[in-house]
């Protein structure tokens, strides 16, 4: 019912000319063996922030590219919606602790931030010089490639992905010891 009004809302905002909230998607190719870009993302961002120092090169572009998605999947994912109240805001101040960290700008669509931190991940994991950084997003390419390549300490971004990652395990409980209770009820176990 939830997800129902939550459609209509989005229908009658698109017939009334109100921009819908910016969205992003991983690359094609980003999720391979994965069936849940969501639930990649979710992971892939607390494990890579989740160690004592950040994540560098090519690991730090893919790991900030996660979490810019997910900062922009909030509005539309509606697994969010589950989710204590403070990972969402945690998440929006780890998007804007990464772009400044990244030399991102921080009005930047979040589809071309994913995309510019997909063509770096691929620059700085050596796989050819491809295509350049948007210029709309990356205002200094050359010192977000040297930043990835060396991240400062990202605090809000460590807690942030880590937040995602307790709520999705939480969750993930809950709706596991909900199918066990019924299925005990009906003396399965």
């Amino acid at each position: 019912m939830r997800i129902a009004g939550f459609a209509l809302l989005l229908g009658l905002a698109a017939c009334a000319g109100g921009a819908a909230p910016p969205s992003a998607s991983l690359p094609p190719g980003m999720v391979a063996g994965a069936t849940d870009p969501w639930r990649f993302a979710v992971l892939g961002a607390a494990h890579a922030f989740g160690r004592a120092a950040p994540p560098a090169g090519a690991e730090a572009a893919q790991a900030a590219m996660l979490v810019e998605y997910l900062a922009a999947s909030l509005p539309w994912e509606a697994r969010w919606r589950g989710f204590a109240p403070p990972v969402g805001p945690a998440l929006l101040a780890a998007r804007a602790e990464l772009r400044a960290a990244l030399a991102i700008a921080p009005e930047a669509p979040p589809q071309m931030v994913v995309d510019g931190l997909a063509l770096a991940r691929r620059r700085l994991a050596g796989e050819g010089e491809g295509a350049a950084l948007p210029a709309a997003a990356f205002p200094a390419p050359e010192t977000t490639l040297q930043r990835l390549a060396a991240p400062p300490p990202l605090p809000r971004t460590r807690e942030a992905t880590a937040m995602a990652e307790r709520e999705m395990l939480r969750l993930d409980q809950d709706r596991l010891n909900q199918d066990i209770g019924r299925g005990s009820a009906n003396g399965r176990i």
